[in-house]
């Protein structure tokens, strides 16, 4: 048992099905896999400044999603940000 998973090595799968899910979302949102991409980076970024987080398991879903006021849909951004620990900043 690795006691220090941010250190261990992805296998190729592993990354292949990474790759797979960003592309997969990007085709939804219909925007690159490269933009999807730099928002997951920009979260990773933001939110680790505040807590610590689990980078390699976070998860980005795009889903267009009908208006209640009309039949228009809207994109919607979903993120599944796994949190290991929020430390004691003094923030509150």
């Amino acid at each position: 048992m690795n006691l220090f998973p941010v250190f261990r090595k992805k296998n190729s799968g592993e990354i292949a099905r990474n790759r797979l899910k960003l592309l997969l979302v990007a085709d939804k949102a219909d925007c690159s896999p490269e933009i999807m991409q730099m928002i997951k980076d920009d979260m990773i970024r933001v939110v680790s400044r505040y807590m610590d987080i689990d980078s390699d398991r976070i998860e980005i879903q795009m889903k267009k999603l009908k208006q209640p006021d009309c039949e228009r849909f809207t994109p919607v951004l979903y993120a599944n940000i796994p949190i290991r620990d929020v430390p004691d900043k003094g923030i509150y």
